[in-house]
């Protein structure tokens, strides 16, 4: 149930037909891990708190730098040096009491990512870099948890969302990240974005579109865009949705499946 002063709050989502009171209890009963309190994460947060998600869970094992705040908005000058998950959950706290904010101060890896990726109903990976997406949805895929996923370049981003554990319609597998990219990039070909820099405004874009499709993917309302790769040029200020579908040939989930769990990652 939504209290008197959750129904005010809430009041320009709850006219929506889309939402209404139903679509917004979903989002108070859902409990959403981040991956990352950083460029994607940061706008990913404040959005599914302003939103009114009920459980937010923030793993991160940075602390804040001066160099962050260019992009990373929810956090700011006077948190320099603390780390991000508790300047994370105080801004959250300031934004919306009501939502229960869980901190996971460490490194998703291999050993931890079943038991705190199985305690969530959806992910959002903010994650900045190849083996942490393909460890978070290798996990996922084992977790049966959907997962939404966003990246950015320097001045392009891209977002999907992976259900790989379930079928279509045709009952075809649903396409995993390995379907979509079957190999991560040669070690040293994409360059680290303090190397070659990153537009902040970028990162709020993709950030927000990674919230959307998660409070879409709670609610239930839209296309999804399980088999669809959403790009963004900032360049151009030109969207594009490219198809993909499942491989039979991936690893993961393929006609001969070589992943059993996530031993590679260890």
């Amino acid at each position: 149930m939504l209290s008197a002063e959750e129904l005010e709050r809430y009041a320009r989502h709850i006219v929506l037909h889309e939402v209404g009171g139903p679509g917004q209890a979903a989002l108070k009963r859902a409990r959403v891990l981040v991956i990352g309190a950083g460029g994607l994460g940061a706008p990913a947060l404040l959005y599914l708190a302003a939103a009114g998600v009920g459980a937010l869970g923030i793993i991160d094992d940075d602390a804040v730098a001066l160099s962050n705040l260019q992009r990373q908005v929810i956090h700011g000058t006077p948190e320099i040096g603390e780390p991000k998950v508790e300047s994370a959950a105080a801004a959250i706290h300031r934004l919306n009491p009501h939502v229960k904010v869980e901190m996971h101060g460490a490194r998703l890896v291999a050993a931890n990512a079943l038991a705190l990726i199985g305690g969530y109903d959806i992910v959002a990976d903010g994650s900045d870099n190849f083996a942490t997406r393909y460890l978070v949805s290798d996990t996922c895929f084992f977790a049966k948890k959907p997962l939404v996923t966003a990246a950015v370049g320097v001045f392009d981003g891209t977002l999907t969302t992976i259900r790989a554990y379930e079928r279509n319609a045709e009952a075809t597998p649903n396409p995993t990240y390995r379907c979509l990219f079957p190999e991560p990039p040669p070690p040293g070909t994409v360059p680290a974005c303090a190397e070659a820099g990153i537009l902040g405004a970028l990162t709020g874009v993709l950030g927000s579109l990674m919230a959307l499709e998660v409070i879409r993917e709670i609610v239930g309302f839209g296309e999804g865009l399980v088999g669809r790769l959403l790009l963004f040029d900032a360049r151009a200020m030109r969207f594009e949705t490219l198809q993909y579908g499942w491989d039979p040939s991936n690893p993961l989930s393929g006609e001969h499946p070589a992943i059993k769990d996530l031993s590679l990652h260890a």
